[in-house]
C-alpha cells in the first residue's frame, strides 16, 4: 500500500471507479436549499440537485468543508497508515477550502502537502489522479507535487452558461453583465485562467456553443493531447455533441455530470470543456 496518500474536495468531478482503483479521498462540500444543509456527496443521483435548485425559493448556498473534518480525515489516513499526505483543492477564488483543509492539516499533526489545483470539476481530476497514479507507483512527495504542477500547467478550462443568473447571484460576475445577458440571450463562454472566468465568447442562441467549439478545435488540433473531460449541468444531450466534434483531436474523452457545487454558480444547460495536454 502506497505510503503517499491523495485527497480531494468533492468539487471534483470524476468516475467513481477511479475513486476507488487509485484510493482517493473525497472531503465533501455541503450546500444549504431552502434552509436545509446537504452533503454534497448525498445529491449525486443524476438530475437530483438540479431539480431541488428549480424548485427552492433562492439560490443555494454552498459551503467548504469544516476545518474539523479535514483534521479527522487526515488522522484517519495516518491512522491507517499513510505517512504523509497530498491534498489537492478547488481554486481559492472558488472556495475557501484550500484554507480549511490547511487548518485541518495544522490541527492534525500530519505531514500534509495543500496544492491549490487553480481550477475544479474534471481539471481538478487531471491532478488528482495523476498524482493518485505516482503514490500507487511508489513516486517521492516532490516527484508527485512537480507533477501535479506540470499538470497545471498544460490544463485548459473553458465554460459554457446559458444564463448568467447563478452567476450573478452567487457574486462570480457584475450585475450589470447578467442584466444584459438576460434581457438579450446571449450564451456567454469563459475561460478559466490565473484564478479568474474571463469571457472569451458570447452570442444569441445555442449556436454560439458549437461555432466557439470548432473555434477552439481549430487552434489546438497540432498539438498533443493527454485527455479531455465534458462536464454538463442538465441534460447529457449537448455535452454528447460537442464530445461527438472533440473526438476529432484522438484524445479519450470522459463525458461526465458535474455536481451541486459547479452546478450552483452555472445554473441549468451549462458545460465545460476541459483540456488535458501532453
Amino acid at each position: 500500500m502506497s505510503k503517499i496518500r491523495i485527497v480531494t474536495d468533492s468539487s471534483i468531478t470524476i468516475e467513481p471507479e477511479l475513486v476507488e482503483k487509485y484510493n482517493i479521498t473525497i472531503v465533501p462540500l455541503s450546500v444549504m436549499v431552502d434552509g436545509v444543509i446537504y452533503s454534497d456527496s448525498d445529491l449525486r443521483e443524476e438530475g437530483r440537485f438540479l431539480e431541488m435548485m428549480k424548485n427552492s425559493k433562492e439560490l443555494p448556498k454552498t459551503s467548504q468543508p469544516p476545518v474539523g473534518l479535514f483534521a479527522e480525515t487526515f488522522e484517519k489516513l495516518i491512522k491507517d497508515g499513510a505517512e504523509q499526505i497530498i491534498a489537492i483543492h478547488l481554486m481559492h477564488t472558488l472556495s475557501g477550502t484550500c484554507e480549511a483543509s490547511r487548518q485541518g492539516a495544522s490541527l492534525s499533526g500530519a505531514d500534509v502537502t495543500v496544492i491549490d489545483s487553480g481550477f475544479t470539476d474534471q481539471c481538478l481530476k487531471f491532478q488528482v489522479v495523476e498524482a493518485a497514479k505516482l503514490a500507487q507507483a511508489g513516486a517521492s512527495l516532490e516527484d508527485i507535487v512537480a507533477h501535479v504542477e506540470e499538470v497545471k500547467s498544460k490544463s485548459e478550462l473553458h465554460i459554457g452558461v446559458s444564463t448568467l443568473e447563478n452567476l450573478v447571484k452567487g457574486g462570480r460576475i457584475g450585475r450589470v453583465t447578467g442584466l444584459l445577458s438576460s434581457l438579450l440571450n446571449i450564451r456567454v463562454i469563459m475561460e478559466l485562467k490565473d484564478y479568474q472566468l474571463n469571457t472569451v465568447a458570447k452570442g444569441r442562441g445555442a449556436k454560439t456553443f458549437t461555432k466557439w467549439l470548432n473555434s477552439y478545435i481549430d487552434a489546438i488540433k497540432d498539438r498533443k493531447i493527454a485527455e479531455i473531460g465534458v462536464s454538463y449541468a442538465g441534460t447529457p444531450v449537448l455535452a454528447h455533441e460537442l464530445a461527438s466534434k472533440l473526438k476529432v483531436l484522438g484524445a479519450p474523452i470522459s463525458i461526465l455530470e458535474t455536481g451541486s457545487i459547479i452546478q450552483t454558480h452555472t445554473g441549468e444547460d451549462a458545460f465545460a470543456v476541459m483540456v488535458r495536454y501532453e
